[in-house]
């Protein structure tokens, strides 16, 4: 039984025409709501491999390298899940985190 060739994680994401399409829609601002959702799972699962494992074993540079990868689709899904209600009445300079 032949094993798959493990990608090096620190490679680009690999992604396809339908993904290449929903980012340059979304960019144009003609998406429509499935190419939206596709170019936001596009970004924050390929392109920022949000819930990808990052360590690497012996490998402190690679782990370094995906963590910051991953900070960028933690900080778009927080923004995706934020309480926008609770954050309008707070007083100005509190939503900062």
């Amino acid at each position: 039984m032949s094993k798959t060739p493990v990608r090096e994680r620190w490679l680009p994401a690999e992604w396809d025409l339908p993904d290449a399409s929903a980012l340059q829609a979304l960019g144009r601002g003609d998406a429509t709501p499935e190419q939206q959702k596709r170019a936001l799972t596009v970004i924050v699962e390929k392109l920022a491999g949000t819930y990808e494992h990052t360590f690497v074993p012996g490998g402190q540079d690679q782990t370094i390298y995906l963590e910051g990868r991953r900070s960028v689709g933690l900080q778009i899904v927080k923004l995706l899940k934020v309480d926008l209600a609770a954050l309008r009445n707070k007083s100005p300079g509190q939503g900062k985190t």
